[in-house]
């Protein structure tokens, strides 16, 4: 039996959820916008294409970042911290071909889809029955990748019907332990809600979604959060916070996937915020640049989870994409014109150094919303 798909979220939900995120700030425009009520429904009357989706999430995250009690940002580090960035090691990043199912087309845009949805989980990877010398996260991707080549791609058909036996057998997993038999349930759910959706939505269709955003990362991210498992958007304190992480980072794959042709070419990738995880938060705590209060601190450093959704935990996430917003701005103060995107997989890659990892522990969260690591690396 398929686990219980978690109902994504109908159009008038979602436009109600993205609402909720503005409520809290009386000057925030909706960019050309006008909001009409009709028949108890909330509508967004598009003038012309919004760009306010991803613009939620960065003037939110800078909120937390102004009241934050848990994390603070060190400003004044941040103009040398920019300035010593090896910015040269930003081109080129590329995505593992011995993980990942590159090179089929249309089957390589659902390899994708399919990975981006299970990709989370790093509170549970402690459990995990890991390939020899790979992480979670390449774990869970070769084997996606070996499924892949041995059966072809799934149907949305089957992804309706997915049962945790079959989540473990496909990522070769233990059922008997408690915690990856927990982590496979969610698995499961989050692939039957995507079956669900590109059946209710696309006919099935893997590509349909991709053709249907136009070349906009940032309309891509919109269809993607119509999923629960993609609308990762937390509370905090009287306001709500997204971060859309895995929805932009599905983006950011195809991208790098297909070298920015075909389901690849997006024309407003520079949209696309840092993909709030627990990496990037380390390196940036590391680095002074992110300071964590004592209790915080000490919680992270004995390796006690951070819970999801939890004040200290929506903080760390919040403040490290405001660093970046931060960094991107000094940057082009000093003359050079990066991407949040790329600052992101600079910083990422940063964290994979010996320093990174041998020294002070990443805060771990069981959380739907993200993982400890993506696919693409810098060459």
């Amino acid at each position: 039996m398929p686990a219980a798909p978690i109902k994504y979220l109908t159009d008038a939900s979602l436009t109600l959820s993205i609402l909720e995120c503005y409520r809290e700030d009386r000057d925030a425009k909706l960019s050309g916008n006008r909001i009409r009520f009709m028949s108890s429904n909330v509508r967004i009357i598009k003038a012309r294409k919004t760009m306010d989706l991803l613009d939620s999430v960065r003037t939110r995250c800078e909120k937390v970042a102004e009241i934050s009690r848990h994390v603070q940002i060190n400003v004044n580090a941040l103009p040398s911290y920019a300035a010593a960035l090896p910015l040269e090691r930003i081109a080129n990043p590329v995505v593992d071909p011995d993980c990942h199912y590159l090179g089929h087309g249309t089957d390589t845009v659902s390899f994708f889809m399919v990975l981006d949805t299970v990709n989370f989980g790093s509170g549970y990877f402690p459990h995990m029955k890991k390939r020899p010398g790979m992480s979670g996260y390449f774990t869970v991707a070769s084997s996606l990748n070996d499924y892949f080549n041995t059966n072809g791609p799934f149907s949305a058909r089957e992804l309706i019907n997915l049962s945790i036996t079959d989540c473990c057998r496909i990522f070769d997993q233990d059922i008997v332990n408690e915690h990856i038999r927990e982590l496979m349930h969610l698995f499961a759910s989050a692939l039957n809600d995507l079956g669900q959706f590109l059946t209710d939505r696309f006919h099935g269709s893997f590509t349909a979604p991709v053709e249907q955003a136009g070349g906009s990362a940032e309309e891509l991210v919109r269809q993607l959060i119509a999923m629960s498992f993609f609308n990762d958007v937390e509370s905090y304190g009287e306001f709500r916070v997204p971060f859309f992480k895995r929805a932009q980072l599905t983006v950011a794959d195809l991208n790098l996937a297909f070298a920015g042709q075909g389901p690849g070419n997006f024309n407003d990738l520079d949209r696309l915020t840092m993909f709030a995880d627990n990496l990037v938060p380390h390196v940036l705590r590391v680095d002074g640049i992110l300071r964590y209060e004592n209790n915080l601190a000490q919680k992270i450093d004995r390796e006690e989870l951070i819970y999801s959704g939890s004040p200290e935990e929506v903080e760390i996430r919040a403040c490290a994409i405001h660093v970046v917003e931060l960094l991107a701005a000094e940057l082009k103060r000093q003359g050079s014109e990066v991407t949040s995107m790329q600052l992101d997989y600079l910083l990422w890659n940063r964290g994979q150094q010996p320093f990174y990892k041998r020294g002070k522990p990443r805060h771990r969260t069981r959380s739907v919303f993200y993982t400890v690591q993506y696919s693409p690396v810098c060459s």
